[in-house]
């Protein structure tokens, strides 16, 4: 893996390309492999090495559902070599078919779920901008995302008629959060230490750090100019 350097993080500024983003820039949680069971660290250590290869989705679904990942859980700040793989994950899971648990009875099948929502989201922009949602700026994608968050499509789409957009919404937040917050590379952005078997916790008062643990650094950031997610 490649070594990175931890730049002092820039003040009241618009935050891009860091090896490691968050509060805990010093903090790896690989490093506390040796404490983990062998079956453990294994998956763990796989997350890292092994993104699984995009099999369910076409490359134009492919490129779409990233762009649409792209703005629901920005990585804008992170290095291009750490980003964490979401679309990925996601991926397997559909071509695995694997359920999340449940399906709600006025959800179609995962699967169709998800290419019925892509086809939904580039129709939505090319007859609210006339063109197909990857070729849209920041500001207007997210637009178009925040009016599915909100329950009500601008504009309008019959495939919504066949699905509850804040049911798809709930179901695609599900997946993004889930990969994103699985990879240790997030656990080191919120200083989570990784599974705590065998080794266990021991400051279990007083808000006490363990020894493997590091203290926040905490600094002033600034959204992107044309994110909407401010409002």
């Amino acid at each position: 893996m490649k070594k990175h350097s931890y730049p002092l993080r820039p003040s009241g500024s618009e935050i891009r390309d860091l090896p490691q983003p968050g509060y805990y820039p010093r903090f790896s949680t690989m490093k506390q492999q040796n404490n983990w069971d062998a079956t453990t660290r294994n998956i763990v250590k796989k997350r890292v090495d092994q993104t699984p290869p995009v099999r369910f989705f076409s490359p134009e679904e492919a490129e779409l559902l990233e762009a649409i990942i792209d703005r629901v859980v920005p990585q804008d700040d992170r290095a291009a070599d750490r980003k964490i793989p979401i679309l990925p994950v996601i991926d397997e899971r559909l071509y695995k078919n694997s359920l999340n648990g449940f399906r709600y009875e006025d959800m179609p099948p995962d699967q169709e779920a998800y290419r019925l929502a892509l086809e939904a989201i580039d129709g939505m922009s090319r007859e609210r901008f006339q063109l197909p949602f990857i070729d849209l700026s920041i500001h207007r994608q997210e637009l178009i995302l925040k009016s599915l968050r909100d329950g009500s499509p601008d504009p309008p789409n019959t495939i919504w008629q066949q699905m509850p957009v804040k049911r798809l919404w709930a179901l695609f937040m599900e997946d993004c959060v889930t990969a994103y917050y699985s990879h240790p590379w997030a656990w080191d952005e919120v200083g989570f230490g990784g599974p705590a078997y065998p080794r266990g916790y021991m400051r279990l008062e007083n808000g006490l750090p363990e020894p493997w643990e590091t203290e926040e650094e905490r600094y002033e950031w600034i959204p992107p100019v044309d994110s909407v997610s401010e409002l």
